[in-house]
């Protein structure tokens, strides 16, 4: 199998896990969305930890705790995606698949408006019409939900802000998941700790099975970024760019068609806005994409003599 194919395979398998998550995370009820996070923090370190073990990867851990800079913008990037977690969970674990989906399908969108607040990147026109029709989107489902979608601007606001502080550090998958969850686990166990004092937690009274679908959770949360990671690495970043909508499309029909939420026809109209701001914007940066692909041929194309 050529490294792209692979690459591919790959790509695929991460965000077609990370669609099925709607399907995971209910099945570990009867425990709240906060206990389930702290559980996920938990796991995924001691999962990582048996990876690196392992992979004898312990190398590139130790070169990012002792880069100051480096440990304080993963410590960011831990907060932003516990709480990306916990909106997820909180919000599928109530009926609020669809809406989940949304915040994955607008996420490209913010990480460019990112881009421009942190960055002072320049958008092509293109990119303009694609943020501003996002934009009338989002005002046409504010209408139809009577509130503005709070559950993905959530978590498209703070999945583009993790991606922002992983861009700033060169840490590779799983020493910087290791990271990021070492540096939460402590509040995760008091969490835990406090949960079960109080009679609240669930790991040890609901079942062998219920504690090893929590357990679960590590490994679910830790392969789909090896995943990604392996991705990332064999193809280039506009194929990556339209594999990511496969998991927001997973969930958008997990939530219509296996949990039967409503999708009115006021908000049929505000994700059919949606998906025309992602059809530009994915077409934009193709034909980027290829322009450079086309400058980089040049540039290396032996001189006529």
């Amino acid at each position: 199998m050529d490294e792209r194919r692979l690459g591919v395979l790959s790509g695929l398998a991460a965000y077609g896990m990370w669609g099925l998550f709607p399907l995971y995370f209910p099945l570990l009820e009867p425990a709240g969305g906060v206990e389930i996070v702290a559980h996920r923090v938990v796991w995924s370190l001691v999962f990582v930890t048996l990876l690196l073990t392992v992979a004898r990867s312990w190398a590139a851990v130790r070169a990012a705790v002792a880069d100051r800079r480096t440990l304080l913008v993963l410590l960011g990037a831990a907060l932003l995606i516990a709480v990306n977690w916990l909106v997820f969970v909180v919000a599928v674990n109530s009926g609020h698949v669809v809406e989940t989906s949304l915040g994955y399908f607008i996420n490209p969108l913010v990480s460019v408006l990112l881009g421009v607040v942190v960055f002072a990147e320049r958008l092509r026109p293109l990119q303009w019409v694609a943020v501003g029709t996002a934009a009338v989107a989002v005002a046409v489902l504010t209408v139809d939900y009577g509130r503005p979608p709070w559950i993905a601007l959530a978590l498209a606001a703070s999945f583009g802000l993790y991606g922002l502080m992983k861009k700033l550090v060169r840490v590779a998958a799983a020493p910087g998941l290791f990271v990021e969850t070492a540096l939460v686990v402590v509040p995760a166990v008091v969490v835990l700790a406090v949960l079960q004092a109080r009679g609240e937690g669930t790991a040890g009274t609901a079942g062998t099975g219920h504690l090893l679908l929590l357990m679960g959770s590590g490994v679910a949360t830790a392969i789909p970024l090896l995943l990604f990671a392996a991705a990332t690495r064999r193809v280039p970043l506009s194929t990556v760019g339209l594999l990511q909508y496969v998991t927001p499309l997973m969930q958008l029909a997990i939530g219509v068609f296996v949990y039967r939420e409503p999708m009115p026809p006021a908000r049929l109209a505000g994700f059919v806005i949606v998906w025309v701001a992602l059809a530009v914007f994915t077409a934009d940066s193709l034909r980027q994409a290829r322009a450079g692909a086309r400058r980089r041929a040049a540039e290396v194309a032996p001189a006529p003599v």
